[in-house]
C-alpha cells in the first residue's frame, strides 16, 4: 500500500502544546486518513512561540526531505502576538506559502492553509481584558492569509471558528487555559478531513 507523505508546518497549534502527540491534530488526521485505507506518514515542524520567521529557521535546521502528498501551514499568531503589522505578516507569509508549495512537488493544490485561531476567545486573554483587540487583529492576519491563499490557488481551512467556542466549553483547550485541547484538535481534523480526501482523489 502506498503510503501518504504528509507534512505540517507551524507553531504551538500543530506540534500540540500541552497535548499528547497522539492528540495532535496532524496526528488525529492521518488517524481519520487510516481508517479509510490511507497509510499516512506524518512529518511536524513546528515549535510553540514561533513566528513566520522562526519557522522558516526551523525549516532550515531540519530541512524536508523529498516531495510531500499533503502538506498544511498555520502560523502567525506569534507574529499576532508581538505586535507585527498585518502588512509585515503577508511578506512573510507569501515567502513561507511559496516554500510550502515547494514541498508539495510544486502542487498549491496539495497545500492546505489553516486560519490563525483566536486566543482572544480563551479564559488566559480574558483575564487580561484585552479580548477584543486580540480577535481584531487575528481577523486582519486571516484574511491576509486567506487572499494569500486564494491568491496562489492553494486549500483554506477556517479553525477560528471552532477556536472561538472555548469561552463556552473549557473542555476544548488545556490547563493553561490557552492552547487547545485535544477535543479542540479532533474538531479540526474532522474539518479538514474532506479538504485532504480531496487532495487524495
Amino acid at each position: 500500500m502506498p503510503v501518504l507523505r504528509f507534512l505540517a508546518l507551524g507553531d504551538s497549534y500543530t506540534i500540540g502544546e500541552r497535548v499528547s502527540a497522539k492528540n495532535r491534530w496532524p496526528n488525529q488526521l492521518a488517524k481519520l486518513l487510516e481508517a479509510e485505507g490511507t497509510q499516512t506518514e506524518v512529518t511536524i515542524i513546528a515549535r510553540t512561540g514561533w513566528t513566520v520567521d522562526e519557522l522558516w529557521e526551523g525549516i532550515q535546521a531540519n530541512p524536508p526531505e523529498g516531495t510531500y502528498d499533503l502538506v498544511t501551514l498555520l502560523i502567525g499568531v506569534n507574529d499576532q502576538y508581538r505586535g507585527y503589522s498585518a502588512e509585515w505578516y503577508r511578506e512573510k507569509f507569501r515567502f513561507m506559502l511559496t516554500q510550502a508549495i515547494s514541498y508539495a512537488g510544486g502542487h498549491p493544490d496539495k497545500v492546505i492553509v489553516l486560519s490563525i485561531p483566536d486566543w482572544g476567545f480563551t479564559p488566559f486573554a480574558a483575564q487580561r481584558g484585552d479580548t477584543e483587540p486580540i480577535s481584531q487583529m487575528i481577523d486582519e492576519f486571516n484574511a491576509v492569509n486567506l487572499e494569500e491563499t486564494k491568491s496562489v490557488g492553494a486549500h483554506y481551512v477556517d479553525v477560528t471558528i471552532i477556536s472561538r467556542m472555548a469561552l463556552d466549553d473549557f473542555d476544548l483547550i488545556t490547563g493553561d487555559r490557552l492552547h487547545p485541547s485535544g477535543k479542540m484538535y479532533a474538531m479540526w481534523a474532522d474539518k479538514i478531513l474532506p479538504v485532504a480526501r480531496e487532495i487524495l482523489r
